[in-house]
């Protein structure tokens, strides 16, 4: 009820802003707390005095102690025994799995208060902001592998919470290969590479992997996530989250329900080809570590909406499938996702070994109002992480690191152990206690495990209902669209194409055949495996919510265009396509014969033809003018300023041409064809051409709009005998093959 008095009404009215500034205040010093904890921990040696680990000044780093300046070196030179020392102790053992990787920090908001579902404090109220830190992976490779490679990403978030560490140790897919631990040492053992010659590095085209998949079918629905577009994305800004396992929120009256959690990136989803992947692995390694740090760096910093998959405990038996089961999802349909908060990545590590490098995760990191369920793969990792962890670091103080530390105060009883470096006082460590030293428990804010009834036999069995292998992979090939069907046959045949063993091949093709009858025989035809010819039953079962069309990038913020160019192209023109592309925020890259000014021009040139590479870019841009003249020659493989053109197109890359380079574009992409119109805009299957009199503002909003799409399969579209199209058209509309 609002007071009657107008002065009290304004007493009314500041007392709720100031409680409003206040809770904006204590929210913002959620959020900053971890950076200012981090900072006690930072260390600038610029210009600084070198000294000693000890701290003695040194004067000469550059030449060892010897008995004389062409004698032995000295054993006392301690200098030289400590430097060289801690150089041959830098490496710690890298991780079993997930050891190629890159991170970021940021921080978390929340739309709303859910303290109705969950205890957990940084979903307690709107706008509550709390630090997070995100590391992104691969799985199988080595730690010096590429990005590019063909594999599930991991996506591991730490939230420092004002309750403690909260980690969704999660992936790019939202479900995994085996529904029991005990089984994932067989599952990597078998993905990584073959234990006689160490080869193939971060791939799983090889007999052991599809030998253990073959004979164990529950792995077919995550590979083919893998073996789809997914398993190749454009960028770890653009792909989505999932925390794989059903867990469980409980709320303040102690009630449970189940939950599933999603991340969804707000720059949309895409995803590479086969072909620009494996090249990209070549000329840049690090391309989705530089494409993260580059758009951090550039303040275009990612953005991820968190989802939960609620479902009530007394709807824990009413699908067709598990909630136990890791290998499954719980569609979208049956169960919608709500949207509760959004992450916002705004900071690169400072250092990556001390942060990314040494950061632990553990899905055993809860807070208060998040709790386990019975899933026999996450009981396992409950206990795998801490132990691969202790393996890394051979200590169990590795939490002590800063990277790992909570920015609430720890107390507890654990002492002693390689390297601890806490200080604790009093004679006793133990509880309980009545002398001074130790810590007791409470129960105010604590975590309480879910009061639960477990009864049965002991017994070593799977529950028939994850018996399943079938459905949940049907529904998600039935889900895709026609180019990524066709995109996972061609990785599904590259991969069983380099398997020797025909028996292997056959069996896949057999499991291929119960999840699609055209998957099955299209693999089999290239793989030298007879086609099937048993059709098996499909439902037609499918989710609005697999395929990667379901998250359109919404714009061209950083996206790589690389604009071609040399002496005699029409400078104004490409002034004007570099403008206006960087007022889209787009990142322009000038490539041209050599670096630096272009005769003539004011234009920058930043790669060369041989420096660069079109695989690393989004699109490409071929302005009008003589240029297009040195464009045509006949240059060495590695200066092909065509095969810039070629690539593109062939990986499915928007390119414009205007003018003269309008004929040069139709020349590298022969024998397709493109529309190229009598000289006005046309715009056909992501190639826009125009007349070097066009509108430039009509032109460039044209090639804006195919560029924010990204991809134009229906290019290589295939008609009825499965022969490709090469862009022979019905009116200005292809007809891709369904």
């Amino acid at each position: 009820m609002l007071p009657r008095s107008p002065t009290l009404l304004l007493v009314a009215l500041l007392l709720t802003l100031l409680s409003l500034t206040h809770a904006t205040a204590d929210f913002e010093k959620s959020y900053s707390d971890k950076d200012e904890q981090l900072s006690q921990w930072r260390r600038d040696d610029t210009d600084k005095p070198l000294t000693t680990e000890f701290g003695t000044r040194v004067n000469d780093t550059d030449n060892s102690l010897k008995a004389g300046v062409r004698g032995p070196t000295l054993l006392e030179d301690f200098h030289f025994r400590e430097k060289i020392t801690h150089f041959d102790h830098e490496r710690i053992p890298e991780r079993a799995v997930h050891a190629r990787g890159s991170a970021a920090f940021g921080y978390f908001e929340s739309y709303g208060d859910y303290s109705d579902i969950t205890r957990a404090s940084f979903l307690s109220a709107k706008g509550k902001k709390t630090s997070t830190f995100v590391r992104f992976s691969t799985v199988l490779g080595s730690r010096g592998s590429a990005d590019t490679v063909r594999d599930v990403r991991g996506f591991a978030t730490r939230f420092f919470t004002d309750q403690g560490n909260f980690d969704i140790v999660g992936n790019n897919i939202p479900v995994f290969f085996v529904q029991d631990a005990i089984k994932f040492l067989d599952l990597i053992h078998a993905g990584k590479p073959e234990q006689d010659n160490e080869i193939p590095q971060a791939a799983t085209a090889h007999d052991n992997f599809y030998d253990f998949v073959n004979l164990a079918p529950e792995t077919l629905h995550t590979l083919l996530w893998a073996l789809s577009p997914r398993g190749i994305p454009r960028s770890y800004r653009k792909i989505p989250g999932f925390g794989v396992h059903t867990f469980r929120l409980i709320d303040w009256k102690g009630n449970s329900r189940f939950v599933k959690f999603h991340w969804r990136p707000l720059q949309g989803e895409s995803s590479l080809v086969w072909d620009e992947a494996q090249k990209i692995a070549g000329k840049n390694p690090d391309f989705h570590r530089q494409d993260l740090w580059d758009a951090i760096e550039a303040g275009h910093y990612p953005e991820y909406e968190l989802g939960l998959q609620i479902v009530e405990d007394k709807d824990e038996f009413k699908f067709d499938f598990d909630l136990l089961d890791a290998t499954k999802i719980i569609p979208e349909e049956l169960v919608p996702v709500k949207w509760v908060g959004k992450m916002t990545l705004n900071r690169n590590p400072d250092n990556f070994f001390s942060e990314t490098e040494q950061s632990a995760y553990h899905l055993g990191h809860v807070v208060p109002g998040i709790d386990f369920t019975n899933d026999p793969l996450l009981q396992g990792r409950l206990f795998s992480y801490v132990d691969t962890q202790i393996n890394r670091f051979s200590s169990k103080n590795y939490l002590n690191l800063p990277i790992n530390r909570p920015i609430v105060p720890v107390h507890n009883n654990h002492r002693d152990g390689f390297m601890q470096y806490h200080i604790f006082k009093g004679p006793s460590a133990h509880y309980p206690h009545s002398r001074p030293g130790s810590a007791s428990t409470v129960n105010e804010n604590a975590f309480v495990s879910r009061n639960e009834k477990v009864d049965g036999h002991i017994i070593r069995a799977r529950s028939p209902s994850f018996k399943d292998f079938y459905s949940q992979p049907q529904l998600f090939w039935n889900s895709l669209s026609w180019w990524e069907q066709s995109q996972l046959i061609d990785a599904a045949s590259f991969e069983l194409g380099k398997i020797k063993s025909l028996a292997i091949r056959e069996g896949m093709v057999n499991h291929y055949n119960r999840i699609n009858h055209t998957l099955a025989t299209e693999v089999a035809r290239r793989i030298g495996v007879a086609e099937p010819t048993e059709v098996y039953p499909n439902k037609g079962a499918k989710s609005s919510q697999i395929s990667l069309e379901r998250n359109p990038e919404p714009n061209i913020v950083f996206k790589q265009i690389a604009v071609l160019v040399a002496e005699g192209v029409k400078a104004d023109q490409t002034k004007s396509i570099m403008s206006f592309l960087k007022d889209q925020k787009a990142v322009v890259a000038v490539v041209g014969p050599y670096i630096g000014k272009l005769k003539g021009t004011d234009i920058v040139v930043t790669q060369t033809f041989s420096t660069g590479d079109p695989v690393l870019y989004d699109a490409i841009v071929v302005p009008g003018g003589d240029s297009v003249d040195y464009l045509y020659k006949d240059f060495a493989v590695d200066e092909d300023p065509l095969e810039w053109v070629r690539a593109t197109f062939r990986h499915v890359k928007p390119i414009l041409a205007l003018g003269q380079a309008v004929k040069l574009v139709q020349t590298a992409v022969h024998p397709a064809h493109i529309n190229t119109g009598t000289g006005g805009i046309v715009s056909d299957a992501g190639v826009v051409v125009g007349g070097n009199d066009v509108s430039m503002s009509d032109i460039l909003g044209e090639y804006v709009k195919v560029v924010k799409k990204g991809r134009f399969f229906e290019r290589f579209a295939k008609d009825k005998k499965g022969e490709y199209k090469k862009l022979v058209h019905t009116g200005t509309r292809f007809i891709p093959w369904k």
